[in-house]
């Protein structure tokens, strides 16, 4: 944890980059050109689906907003028609073979964003073989497909790109691994269909996206009260997820007085994790939620949020499909 701080500091503030740092980074940088290149000349073989594939990550580790963003890019698809599936890795889970999610998936077994994606009613399936995870989906009758986090998978062909930005921290010193926050050079941009910026404020040709925090749901039996019941006392705030600290400052936005309790992303909870010896409320994000639920108190609670996002982006997502199914029907194709 001390290393991860250190960069951090690094990366996002003024501390030092570590020498050592350095020659690592330019090793990465060579192997994602090399990788990247072997792609785009065909020598390694990406996998066409016959449905589009749209592709959610970004470019700097740590969270971003990309899975509320599926969420919200899922039922957009749905209400104007499509019907959509999500795929993904499955990270925190340790299942390996290709699975399409039933309706009461074992987040240790798949992971806990493909459970809290599919809490939402759209088809997921998980695989660290996407292609293969992918063809589940439209065996199972989907007509477009989301790539969660997979911007930089490419063994799944993609038709259309978006890329989510932190609007706060957006890319850090610009730096690759582990001298900077980046998975990719920020000339990947140049190849990207669409930018989101998530907070902050979105600059020229990006979409602004805000999560909105709603009532918050018990654990235990699923009651709800407003967030707002909770101003003005003090709470244990656990966040397993990329960038605890937005969790943590939108509870003190809405007044609340938060202990903070931060875990590595993708976190495996057991009781005693969440036993700080009071009855203080727990607030948690959704995607901790799912993991914890199996052995909730009933002082427990998440925190849903929805991603809010300009009607010129949907209307920008589906201008690329239409122009992709045109493509597709042309005869010259």
């Amino acid at each position: 944890m001390a290393l991860i701080g250190t960069l951090e500091s690094a990366w996002y503030g003024n501390g030092r980059v570590p020498s050592w740092a350095w020659p690592l980074a330019a090793l990465y940088g060579a192997v994602v050109r090399l990788r990247s290149g072997l792609y785009r000349r065909g020598w390694l073989r990406e996998v066409r689906l016959p449905v589009p594939v749209v592709v959610v990550g970004n470019l700097s580790v740590g969270g971003t907003g990309k899975t509320p963003l599926t969420i919200a890019l899922a039922a957009a698809l749905r209400a104007r028609g499509y019907r959509p599936g999500v795929v993904s890795r499955g990270h925190g889970g340790d299942r390996r073979e290709p699975l399409l999610l039933g309706n009461a998936p074992d987040p240790l077994r798949v992971g806990d964003e493909p459970c809290l994606i599919r809490a939402s009613g759209v088809p997921v399936a998980v695989g660290r073989d996407r292609p293969a995870a992918a063809r589940l989906l439209v065996a199972d009758g989907c007509d477009v497909l989301i790539a969660d986090d997979g911007l930089q998978h490419y063994a799944l062909a993609h038709d259309v790109e978006i890329c989510v930005i932190d609007g706060v921290r957006r890319f850090g010193n610009g730096r690759l691994l582990p001298a900077g926050p980046l998975r990719e050079p920020l000339s990947r941009l140049q190849r990207v269909d669409l930018l989101v910026c998530n907070g902050g404020v979105a600059e020229a040709g990006e979409y602004p996206m805000q999560l909105r925090s709603g009532d918050v749901i018990a654990l235990d039996d699923g009651r709800t009260q407003a967030l707002t019941s909770f101003s003005g006392q003090r709470v244990h705030a656990v966040a397993a997820i990329g960038h605890p600290r937005r969790f943590f400052d939108s509870l003190r936005a809405a007044g609340v007085e938060v202990i903070e309790h931060a875990f590595a992303d993708h976190y495996r909870f057991a009781p005693a994790d969440l036993d700080f010896g009071d009855r203080l409320p727990v607030l948690m994000t959704d995607k901790d939620a799912v993991k914890c639920r199996r052995f909730a108190l009933a002082h427990w609670w998440r925190v849903p949020v929805r991603a809010d996002l300009p009607p010129a982006f949907h209307d920008a997502l589906r201008q690329h499909l239409e122009t992709l199914r045109r493509e597709t029907d042309s005869p010259h194709t």
